[in-house]
């Protein structure tokens, strides 16, 4: 699992951004592309450089699906719950794959090789069921092919 950066890096990495409420989004964005989460203290800092509360700062984080407060486990799996997804089966493929890993939505294996989270529809329907894996799309899925999909990305390492 990724260490916490310090409060120092942090300070740094935000330093750019002036108070006021229009940076907490940029401030955010930039902390997750730089560790591929958000880190609790990050919330601190940003709160203190923005001059705000880390409640805002925590609202904004829960609030958008991009930010995450934890780092991303290895194969990071999308569930699509898009209209046409759902429609042609996809709680059977989200429930095969969380019995498969034996987690939950927005949960972790315990390795924290595989994560498991809702996606919003990318649009690309034609392809429904399906779900992403690190953000490549693995459609036209069947609940036994999404196990298929687990356990090749766990034989594989």
């Amino acid at each position: 699992m990724a260490a916490e950066p310090g409060l120092q890096e942090l300070r740094e990495l935000v330093a750019e951004f002036q108070p006021g409420r229009g940076h907490v989004l940029p401030a955010l964005h930039k902390v997750q592309r730089t560790y591929g989460w958000v880190p609790r203290a990050a919330i601190e800092v940003i709160a203190r450089q923005l001059n705000t509360t880390p409640a805002l700062i925590y609202g904004a984080v829960t609030f958008y699906s991009d930010f995450r407060l934890h780092p991303p486990a290895r194969y990071e799996i999308a569930w699509c719950c898009g209209p046409a997804c759902r429609l042609r089966g996809g709680e059977a493929i989200r429930e095969a794959i969380q019995e498969e890993l034996g987690i939950g939505l927005d949960e972790q294996t315990p390795d924290h090789r595989f994560g498991l989270h809702v996606g919003q529809c990318n649009g690309t329907c034609h392809e429904a069921p399906q779900i992403w894996v690190n953000g490549r799309v693995r459609g036209n899925l069947t609940p036994e092919s999404a196990r298929d999909i687990i356990r090749s990305l766990r034989d594989g390492e």
